[in-house]
């Protein structure tokens, strides 16, 4: 496996950190410059170590996560997309909503929702004899950028449409959870 096809695949597990990125970005108001890094770290950290670990789980558990990783992202998006939509329509608008969507719970488990994919592709690594740090850090670091855009994108949007930020924030992750799920149901 070449270095293109690893740029190629590094694109496409970053995806879904871009929607997610997206979805926090028009959730936040007045964006600084430590709220885009911080979804590019944690989402490219995660997106470093999952195949890392899939690599070097190897074969014995390919099974079990190609059976359950939809599941688990569909139920953690799912959840976090839910709260994000009940939220919206909470009266309590003096907190705002800034800085709050990247506390360090919700942002492990977004990173952990969206890198679920990173394990299995680790796996596939493991059989085609690929350099797994040279391909988890290409991964890690077009993940990083991808997600740095994906909240600066949503960002822009989100202080044209701060009513409805929050909710098409939430809607956005119950999608790709949805997305996940219907996707590996029916491959």
């Amino acid at each position: 496996m070449g270095l293109f096809e690893i740029i190629v695949i590094a694109i496409g597990l970053a995806m879904d950190a871009f929607a997610v990125s997206i979805a926090l970005g028009l959730s936040i108001k007045n964006l600084k410059y430590r709220e885009m890094i911080i979804p590019g770290i944690y989402f490219g950290g995660f997106q470093v170590l999952m195949p890392i670990a899939g690599y070097f789980a190897g074969v014995y558990f390919a099974n079990r996560i190609q059976n359950l990783d939809h599941w688990i992202a569909f139920i953690l998006l799912g959840s976090i997309g839910g709260k994000m939509i009940k939220e919206s329509f909470s009266k309590d608008k003096n907190e705002g909503t800034n800085g709050y969507s990247l506390k360090f719970a919700k942002m492990l488990v977004l990173a952990l929702a969206t890198s679920i994919d990173a394990l299995a592709v680790g796996i596939t690594f493991a059989f085609f004899e690929v350099n797994i740090i040279k391909a988890a850090a290409i991964i890690g670091i077009i993940t990083f950028f991808i997600s740095v855009c994906g909240v600066k994108i949503g960002a822009i949007f989100g202080t044209r449409f701060k009513s409805k930020a929050e909710f098409i924030g939430g809607a956005i992750l119950i999608i790709i959870g949805m997305k996940i799920l219907i996707e590996h149901m029916f491959s």
